[in-house]
């Protein structure tokens, strides 16, 4: 027996929103990049891409509407990303 599952379908409209939050937060990024935070910019420049990372993935890669597995092996390789990241960063400490 096939088993269907109907497919959630997104607005246009709900597209154009995660567009425009993209887009300002790409200008919000590149505006971090003017003001001095020193140690700290790093940490908001890497918050602020994960969150459009985010954006990105649950919607126009469908991951908020698909089987939870996909979301969790995408969280797997996110986690293994950012703990390399921060063993790298760890480096920049002790110089």
């Amino acid at each position: 027996m096939v088993e269907t599952k109907k497919h959630k379908i997104v607005s246009y409209k709900t597209y154009g929103i995660i567009l425009i939050a993209l887009i300002i937060l790409t200008f919000i990024s590149v505006f971090v990049t003017r003001i001095d935070l020193s140690n700290l910019s790093i940490v908001v420049a890497l918050s602020i891409a994960g969150i459009k990372s985010l954006l990105v993935f649950s919607f126009f890669m469908h991951l908020l509407y698909d089987k939870k597995m996909y979301s969790l092996m995408v969280a797997g390789v996110l986690l293994v990303m950012t703990l390399v990241l921060i063993v790298t960063f760890l480096d920049y400490s002790y110089l």
